[in-house]
C-alpha cells in the first residue's frame, strides 16, 4: 500500500485502508432518532413475529383455541355461577329445554344462566349429582391451566437449560449434566409419580404440574445437547467467541434462536403430556381428589354415572374428554405454526423497510 501522502492519478490524497473503510461506514451509516428506534425494535420483535403468526392458518387456530380456554380461565369463571349438587335434574339430559323455578319441597334449583342477551339452562346436562356440566367445565379450567403451564415450564426450562448449557460448555460440565440426565431417565415415571404422589399428595394445580414433569425432561435435554453440538462448530459463534463475547450472550443470541421451534414444539408436546397424564391419574384415582379438573369429572361420570355402561349418560364423561382433545389440538397446531416466526428468511420478507414503508409480504 502506498503512503498515505502519495498523490493518486486523479491528483488527490492517497488514503490507506482505514481512512477509505471508515469514510465508507460514515456514508453508509443511518442515523435514527430515539422514537424510530423504538419502532424498528417494536417492528423486530412484536410486529413482525405477530405478522408472520397470523399469516399461518395453523397459528390463527391455535392462538384462538388457546385464548377461548385462557378467558374461560380467567373471565368465564367470574361469569358463570360456580357448580353445585342439585341445581339441575339428576342426569338432566344435553339442550333439553328449560329448567323451571325453585322448589319449596327441596327438590332441584334453577339452573338457569342468565346474560343480557340470552338465557342458558344447563345446554350441556348435568351430572348423576344434579351439577350442570358446563358450569363444572368452566371452573375446571383454571387448575388444568395451571398444570399445563407448571408442567411446560419445569419440563422444557430444564431440558433447555441443561442441554443448552452442556453441549455449550463440554468438558466436565457436560459430563456432569449428561449424567444426571441418565439418572433421571433411568428412573420409571410412573411408579416414581405415584410414590411421590401417595408420600407427598400435591394439593395445589400447579403443584401437580410439576409433580408430572418430573421425568419428562431428560429427552429433550439430550436432543438440545445433540444440536448445540453441531451448532457451536458455525462460523458466526466461531467470531462471536473470537471478539471476546461472553458465553452468555452467544448462547442467548446465536444459538437459542435457533432452537426456538424445536423447544416450542417440544413445549406444546409437555403441555398435551401433562393434560393427558393429569386426566388420567385423576381418573385412575392415583392423584387426590383436591382441586377441580376434567380428570375428576370424568372419572365421576365413569363411576357414578355408569356413563361407558349407560349410553344415555355418555355426554358426561364426553365433554371433558372433548375439552382434552380440543386444547390439545390448539397447542400442537400452534407450535407447528411458529416455527414460522422463528425463520428469518420468512421474517425478513415481513418486517418494515428503515424508511417505513412496508416491503412485499411473501407468499
Amino acid at each position: 500500500m502506498s503512503p498515505t501522502n502519495e498523490t493518486s492519478t486523479d491528483g488527490g490524497a492517497q488514503l490507506d485502508d482505514d481512512q477509505l473503510f471508515g469514510q465508507l461506514a460514515e456514508k453508509d451509516r443511518v442515523q435514527l432518532s430515539s422514537q424510530e428506534r423504538v419502532e424498528v425494535l417494536l417492528d423486530a420483535y412484536v410486529f413482525t413475529p405477530g405478522r408472520v403468526a397470523w399469516g399461518d392458518w395453523r397459528t390463527r387456530f391455535g392462538i384462538i383455541v388457546i385464548s377461548l380456554f385462557v378467558l374461560t380461565g380467567t373471565v368465564g369463571t367470574r361469569i358463570v355461577n360456580s357448580p353445585g349438587t342439585n341445581q339441575a335434574p339428576v342426569n338432566h339430559q344435553p339442550f333439553d329445554g328449560g329448567l323451571g323455578a325453585i322448589t319449596e319441597e327441596g327438590g332441584w334449583i334453577d339452573t338457569t344462566q342468565t346474560f343480557p342477551w340470552v338465557e342458558f339452562h344447563a345446554p350441556l346436562g348435568a351430572s348423576n349429582y344434579g351439577e350442570p356440566i358446563g358450569r363444572q367445565l368452566v371452573h375446571a379450567t383454571p387448575d388444568m391451566l395451571q398444570m399445563v403451564i407448571a408442567g411446560a415450564i419445569v419440563s422444557v426450562g430444564l431440558a433447555a437449560f441443561i442441554g443448552i448449557t452442556a453441549g455449550y460448555k463440554g468438558g466436565r460440565v457436560d459430563s456432569m449434566l449428561m449424567s444426571l440426565t441418565d439418572i433421571v431417565m433411568t428412573m420409571p415415571g410412573l411408579p416414581l409419580i405415584i410414590v411421590i404422589a401417595a408420600i407427598y399428595p400435591p394439593k395445589q394445580a400447579w403443584l401437580v404440574g410439576v409433580v408430572l414433569a418430573i421425568d419428562s425432561w431428560p429427552g429433550l435435554a439430550r436432543a438440545l445437547r445433540s444440536q448445540v453440538l453441531t451448532l457451536r462448530e458455525e462460523s458466526y459463534v466461531e467470531a462471536s467467541r473470537t471478539m471476546g463475547i461472553s458465553s452468555g450472550s452467544i448462547l442467548t443470541r446465536d444459538i437459542t434462536p435457533q432452537l426456538m421451534p424445536y423447544i416450542l414444539i417440544n413445549a406444546a408436546g409437555a403441555g398435551r403430556s401433562v393434560i393427558f397424564q393429569s386426566v388420567a391419574l385423576y381418573f385412575l384415582g392415583v392423584l387426590p381428589f383436591t382441586t377441580a379438573n376434567w380428570g375428576i369429572m370424568m372419572d365421576t361420570a365413569y363411576s357414578e354415572g355408569y356413563a361407558l355402561v349407560n349410553l344415555n349418560n355418555f355426554y358426561q364423561i364426553f365433554w371433558p374428554m372433548l375439552a382434552v382433545i380440543i386444547i390439545s389440538f390448539g397447542l400442537i397446531l400452534f407450535s407447528q405454526g411458529m416455527d414460522r416466526v422463528f425463520n428469518p428468511r420468512i421474517r425478513a420478507r415481513h418486517a418494515k423497510k428503515i424508511g417505513g414503508e412496508d416491503e412485499e409480504p411473501g407468499h
